[in-house]
């Protein structure tokens, strides 16, 4: 039987099979500059065959394990596309928009820092993107830092650092979908955890934030700029507390310890009711549940080159006082960032984790993790060093693999043995997963996640580093927490998780 399952690797085969891979997929997102999907799946092929010829694997035996990588994220894809029709019907119904109004109002000199943080949070958490939330509502409160004197890698810092609590916490977010689905653990388990880390950390940040303010605070204010954003939205959607019930429903049914399927489908049903008392008709509401919302008057305005026929669009929609080029920018900024979600939109995403996992998987059953792993483990006795292990791995697969899935997958399948063998919860390796792989991602100026936002807030990633101060606070207070027993959880005896 062991003759036909294959030999194990060595050591140097493992790590110069995880080098050469960590090499393929960071040439082409990097150097290429393409999707990762790609580079993943060439990888993939090269392991499989070095299990195939070189560990001499049977073929049928590698397929299993490429297929249970895909298996153990079922559910996770399941709900990522319930997270599209979420978007979808959210934005369409006001939702969405109803928290970035109610954001926008919170907007003060004095404290302009902490609003940034807190704006930044809310649409993270409602919308599930930290990209999204930094390429617009990021982009408009760089502008008005600017204004007030604030330099910009501290104000890009405090963007990405509530840009990312929301990717983190968000039950709309494909990252936290993707830790627990890895992991063995349900969704709303995992972000319960989270907050043991997360929490304390956000009351840090908040209270850098306000402290840094102050120094701020005789600044004044660009109002036109928020009043043009609020006038735009509020002509193109139907904003109202009314807004704030369907991610209350969720959080509460969260809370109530319902799946997280059920509780994201009565999110879905509610703003659907809205859309259709708002006069939208079946086939609209359909539309943004498949293809997402699409904007009408912000796209309008933003496609309009003359100020004059701006102005002629804002009287033939009652937008007084404010000035037309605030307008277009305005309607540009909703425009990119409400034209989005449906079904259609998380499949890029879906492709993207099948490919990683099947890769996770297939290096998994040839025994590479193993090797890998038990090198790594060798000096680890306590769970605050089995945590600590997670976290390392995950910022050295973001610097090596140039991706923040792959820095998920690859620890997650690592870990996973071990933390059941520990007698650990699998929401603890969960949590620690996105405590670095999530977080960790956007400080490295040639991992996807820095470029881009270094890209879009026109900010070198290293000038802005210093200030993401959620993103390399949080690794460290989870691995003081653990090792000082706070917020361990141990697997119950006969309870059983997902595989």
């Amino acid at each position: 039987m062991k003759s036909q399952e294959g030999r194990k690797p060595t050591f140097a085969e493992a790590l110069i099979i995880l080098l050469v891979c960590a090499g393929i997929i960071s040439y082409g997102v990097l150097k290429l500059g393409v999707d990762a999907h790609i580079p993943i799946i060439t990888s993939g092929v090269l392991v499989a065959l070095w299990g195939c010829f070189g560990l001499k694997y049977p073929w049928k035996t590698i397929e299993e394990g490429m297929l249970q990588g895909i298996t153990m994220a079922l559910q996770a894809i399941v709900i990522l596309m319930m997270v599209g029709l979420v978007i979808g019907s959210w934005i369409q119904s006001g939702v969405v928009p109803s928290l970035i109004y109610y954001g926008l109002d919170i907007l003060s000199p004095k404290i302009f820092l902490f609003a940034t943080l807190l704006i930044c949070s809310v649409v993270s958490l409602a919308t599930g993107t930290s990209w999204g939330t930094s390429g617009t509502v990021g982009i408009a409160l760089m502008g008005v830092g600017a204004g007030l004197g604030i330099p910009a890698p501290l104000t890009a810092g405090v963007v990405i650092s509530g840009a990312y609590f929301g990717d983190k916490m968000s039950p709309l977010s494909d990252t936290t979908n993707l830790a627990p689905a890895v992991a063995g653990t349900d969704l709303f388990s995992h972000i319960r955890a989270m907050i043991w880390t997360t929490g304390p950390t956000y009351l840090i940040v908040t209270v850098i934030t306000v402290f840094l303010g102050m120094k701020y605070a005789g600044g004044s204010l660009d109002a036109g700029k928020i009043d043009a954003i609020q006038a735009v939205m509020k002509s193109e959607f139907s904003i109202s507390l009314l807004g704030l019930v369907p991610p209350l429903i969720v959080i509460g049914m969260a809370v109530a310890k319902i799946p997280a399927l059920p509780g994201l489908f009565a999110g879905i049903i509610f703003a659907c009711g809205m859309s259709l008392s708002q006069g939208f008709g079946l086939a609209d509401i359909v539309g943004a549940l498949h293809y997402g919302y699409e904007a009408t008057l912000s796209a309008e305005i933003a496609g309009t080159e003359a100020l004059d026929a701006v102005a002629q669009l804002m009287a033939d929609h009652g937008i007084a006082g404010t000035a037309p080029d605030l307008v277009k920018d305005a309607g540009t900024m909703l425009s990119e960032l409400l034209t989005r979600g449906g079904l259609d939109s998380m499949m890029w995403t879906i492709s993207l984790i099948l490919a990683a996992l099947s890769f996770g998987g297939i290096m998994e059953r040839c025994g590479f993790l193993e090797v890998l792993l038990h090198a790594i483990l060798k000096s680890v006795k306590s769970v605050g060093g089995l945590v600590t292990s997670v976290i390392v791995s995950c910022f050295i697969s973001n610097l090596f693999l140039g991706d923040q899935y792959l820095s998920i997958v690859m620890p997650g399948r690592m870990f996973k043995t071990a933390f059941e063998e520990k007698g650990l919860h699998p929401r603890m390796l969960s949590r620690s997963l996105e405590d670095a792989g999530t977080l960790v991602s956007v400080l490295i100026p040639w991992n996807t996640c820095g470029a881009y936002n270094s890209g879009v807030l026109g900010v070198p990633t290293l000038e802005y580093a210093p200030y993401a101060f959620l993103n390399y606070i949080n690794p460290l207070v989870a691995i003081a927490m653990t090792y000082m027993g706070i917020g361990v959880f141990w697997k119950k005896e006969g309870e059983k998780t997902a595989s």
